[in-house]
């Protein structure tokens, strides 16, 4: 081999190893430098095949020239004749530039006529396989258009440490399948329901949320009818705690008449909700969160049965009504089926923020993203047991997204209870306007 072709050989091998080291220290640049502009004309060279092959075309009436066979001749020659007719071609939809995003890239689609987003929804795996990327969403920002995200690599397989939430009731807890940040704002989105199995990330975002909203002036309130053992150690930052079935009997006394107590103020002041209020008179908004909400129904004989409708009357009241008079609801379970009773389905109906990690049974899935996008309830069921902290996520944009929250250990969430247990406004002081219960 000459000295020119070691020479050549080696200039390639320093480009190869510059590429490597380019895409493994800084890939966004990388990324945008040199992997979208290839990826992107393989996708516009690609998708009239793409399109056919996952159905996505249509067949058209195009006037074109044909070439017909005419008469043999003798010499064994075939003449043949070109004819300008009518003929059914496969048409693609109009694809538009695409558009490289963080993890991925995205391009807007002109629908064909009887099309609708859900076309596309459907063939979203196909779509997948034929690019070669992790995952491909679909969107429709207006009549006619469609959106495909592609995901190149899934961005939930690694999530960074859970970032400070400076904003009233918004903590940012994890990391959504788009590469955006993964946030729960109680202000848009008042009531939640977060349904997992054991060691499925259930807690871990009860975690999240202790310490995302422990420095922020809002009163936090625990129903843990684990006996206290999973809110006790976080009692500090708690303003009220009940342990029990009849605690919490008490306690959601004292929220349903916090609520009916805030209404007379917003009344008073002409104010809608207390946001409307003056700040000086503008009551602390409170966070419940509610750990095992099974066992508020649960129904061991018939002595409880009166127990368990206060306790359903009590929150469903508090849902339905207290988003107004800064009553937020975060309700956690690993069971929640509609055998439980009708308020558990009310209350369902009443939480428009919807998570679901891996469960153990489908009517759990089913009860909580059953009547959202049915291909949500496909990738619930899909969770693996090896990525706790995985969940289906109804977002407040309508969409539903596969999320990741931060991982947050308990004594993370204890150390920011402790740190900021002088943030906690006395339960005796919030409740202190109310009146007294009649006793008999």
């Amino acid at each position: 081999m000459s000295d020119q072709h070691w020479w050549a050989l080696g200039v390639l091998a320093a480009v190869a190893a510059g590429l490597w080291a380019w895409r493994r220290l800084h890939y966004p640049s990388f990324w945008l430098a040199l992997g979208f502009p290839l990826v992107a004309l393989s996708v516009r060279a690609s998708w009239r095949r793409v399109a056919l092959g996952c159905g996505l075309t249509k067949k058209r009436q195009r006037w074109w020239f044909t070439t017909v066979p005419g008469a043999i001749a003798s010499t064994g020659l075939v003449k043949v004749r070109r004819r300008f007719q009518r003929v059914a071609v496969d048409t693609k939809p109009f694809m538009w530039l695409p558009k490289p995003t963080r993890h991925g890239w995205r391009v807007t689609l002109h629908t064909l006529e009887g099309q609708t987003p859900g076309d596309y929804a459907d063939a979203a795996e196909r779509l997948a396989h034929s690019w070669g990327v992790h995952a491909v969403r679909v969107s429709s920002p207006r009549p006619g258009r469609v959106v495909l995200m592609a995901t190149i690599r899934d961005p939930l397989v690694k999530v960074n440490d859970l970032p400070a939430s400076p904003q009233l009731l918004k903590v940012t807890v994890g990391r959504l399948e788009t590469g955006q940040p993964w946030v729960i704002d109680f202000r848009t989105v008042p009531h939640w329901l977060n349904a997992g199995a054991t060691q499925s990330g259930k807690s871990n975002l009860a975690n999240a949320l202790i310490v995302g909203l422990a420095p922020q002036p809002v009163a936090l309130v625990g129903f843990d009818l684990k006996g206290g053992v999973e809110f006790t150690p976080y009692a500090p930052r708690l303003s009220a705690l009940a342990t029990s079935r009849a605690e919490s009997v008490d306690l959601l006394g004292d929220l349903v008449g916090l609520m009916i107590d805030r209404m007379g103020l917003c009344r008073q002041a002409g104010a809608r909700n207390i946001w409307q209020l003056p700040p000086a008179i503008r009551p602390v908004p409170v966070v419940v969160l509610v750990d095992e909400l099974a066992e508020l129904y649960l129904m061991a004989d018939k002595s409880e049965k009166d127990e368990i409708a206060k306790t359903s009357t009590a929150l469903l009241r508090v849902a339905q009504l207290g988003r107004a008079f800064g009553l937020y609801l975060f309700c956690c379970g690993q069971r929640i089926g509609s055998d439980l009773g009708p308020g558990v389905t009310a209350l369902r109906a009443q939480c428009s923020g919807r998570i679901c990690h891996r469960v153990n049974d489908p009517e759990t899935a089913t009860m909580t993203l059953g009547d959202l996008d049915p291909a949500a309830l496909v990738s619930a069921r899909a969770i693996a047991s090896e990525t706790p902290g995985v969940a289906i996520v109804a977002s407040q944009d309508g969409q539903w997204y596969r999320a990741r929250s931060f991982y947050v250990t308990e004594q993370a969430a204890e150390h920011a209870a402790h740190t900021h247990a002088h943030l906690t406004p006395a339960w005796d002081e919030i409740t202190a306007h109310l009146p007294e219960p009649i006793t008999a």
